[in-house]
């Protein structure tokens, strides 16, 4: 056993190594449980609409929107929880509803398309 001080941001402390002779040959790694079924991509977006997609990291709170519907520019159409702020997404024109790509507690990262108007 050897003996040794140590000096950690101001601290020091007292620590003790045991000194292997010979072959060391480490324990086997445990065993990694099987990673858990990827998600389902969202729905493809429907072509020539307007995109919109995720400004934050963050949960969806409400989806204020159903496909079909019509929407006029500035309308809330989610609330998007991100660093324990609510933050209203607003419909950036005016259009229909063409897909809605989230749903309540979906958690979304910043790009993640949200919906589609069209």
């Amino acid at each position: 056993m050897k003996k040794y001080r140590v000096n950690v941001n101001g601290t020091n402390y007292d620590i003790t190594l045991e000194e292997i002779q010979g072959d060391f040959t480490p324990a086997a790694a445990p065993a990694v449980a099987p990673a858990a079924p990827a998600a389902p991509a969202p729905a493809a977006a429907p072509a020539g609409g307007e995109q919109i997609k995720s400004p934050l990291t963050g949960t969806i709170l409400d989806v204020k929107i159903a496909n079909g519907q019509a929407v006029k520019k500035g309308d809330v159409i989610m609330v998007l929880e991100a660093m324990k702020m609510e933050n209203e997404i607003f419909a950036p024109c005016d259009g229909t509803v063409a897909s809605v790509n989230v749903t309540k507690g979906t958690a979304v990262d910043n790009g993640t398309l949200l919906c589609v108007i069209a």
